[in-house]
């Protein structure tokens, strides 16, 4: 038996064609980015809308965590002279 065929509790990741584990390790998928497959993969088997939310969370994470500096806006060029102007008064 191939260790991607076995299961410890349950056996909602058994119905699927390749375990959730298997193709996270296979593609080289970081932690977060992992999970969010296990758990939207194994919502309709296990836990529902809770495996779902846990999953949007993940993906929270994952945006906060390569995305957040974008979204943060730049001041423009005169907005930094003002800011700079009003300090050397």
């Amino acid at each position: 038996m191939s260790i991607w065929e076995k299961q410890i509790g349950g056996a909602h990741y058994k119905k699927m064609k390749i375990q959730p584990s298997e193709f996270v390790h296979k593609n080289n998928m970081l932690f977060a980015e992992g999970n969010v497959i296990k758990y939207i993969c194994r919502h309709p088997f296990k836990d529902g809308k809770q495996d779902l939310l846990k999953a949007i969370h993940y993906c929270e994470m994952i945006i906060e965590r390569d995305y957040s500096k974008e979204e943060e806006p730049q001041e423009t060029w005169i907005e930094g002279y003002r800011k700079w102007k009003a300090t050397q008064k």
